[in-house]
């Protein structure tokens, strides 16, 4: 316990201070689609979910996001529920394409996708995609891992190799600190990396839409009214 500790805490910090001009510009272009009236699209496969739920619909984090999920294939796209029981599923060729004409997408936007190894078929596919679209496209991702994996995408392409700011979470090949092979990594550098983006933009704005704690006193009533002034442009879904 003491030196998983010891070892995440100090990489918590190096990456933070080694990220810091990437985390500045990719400030610089969530503020951008902000200021014209755009969102941030965050998709993560695998755990990496959890990243995109990190920066779409939490408290303390802002208002104009949302999040784009394997799962709207079937909430949104009518597809059987029974086909995300395939463990494969990021891997899929095709799938990037419907993902994106099933949300609420503008020229405006601005995407973040999440992937430790930056290999899969799904999110080197919506990279592909974003940037075809023109885009701005951000990448939260691991180099160290990514840079030792073949490319699982006909294209060849990594995430890091498509986005237009890399924002590497520092994790190690394989995402564990431990000789026991425990003690990961990914999933808690890459959080602090969108905390570090989060707050840096509303650093920046004179008054930022933030989400509040639906849990003390008036924290739903804001989120709800800030969340309508992007009525159709952000879901909220499980």
């Amino acid at each position: 316990m003491t030196s998983y500790l010891e070892q995440i805490t100090a990489l918590v910090a190096r990456v933070g201070h080694e990220q810091a001009e990437n985390v500045r510009r990719a400030a610089a272009l969530i503020i951008g689609s902000l200021d014209r009236g755009g969102v941030v699209h965050a998709l993560g496969t695998g755990h990496s979910e959890a990243l995109a739920m990190e920066i779409a619909g939490r408290a303390g984090g802002l208002i104009p996001t949302n999040r784009i999920a394997l799962r709207d294939i079937v909430f949104y796209g009518g597809e059987p529920f029974d086909v995300l029981s395939d463990p494969l599923l990021e891997r899929r060729s095709g799938l990037a394409q419907r993902l994106y004409d099933l949300a609420p997408i503008d020229q405006a936007d601005v995407f973040v996708l999440a992937s430790n190894s930056g290999i899969n078929g799904v999110i080197v596919e919506m990279a592909l995609l974003v940037k075809e679209r023109g885009h701005d496209l951000i990448a939260i991702t691991s180099l160290d891992h990514s840079l030792k994996s073949e490319p699982r995408h006909e294209s060849g392409k990594r995430l890091c190799e498509i986005a237009d700011v890399v924002l590497d979470n520092g994790a190690p090949f394989g995402d564990v600190l431990l000789p026991n092979r425990t003690g990961a990594v990914s999933s808690i550098t890459s959080a602090v990396l969108a905390q570090l983006v989060v707050t840096s933009v509303a650093a920046q704005m004179s008054d930022p839409p933030i989400y509040l704690s639906a849990n003390i006193p008036g924290g739903y009533e804001h989120n709800l009214q800030l969340e309508a002034r992007y009525a159709g442009r952000i879901r909220r879904t499980a």
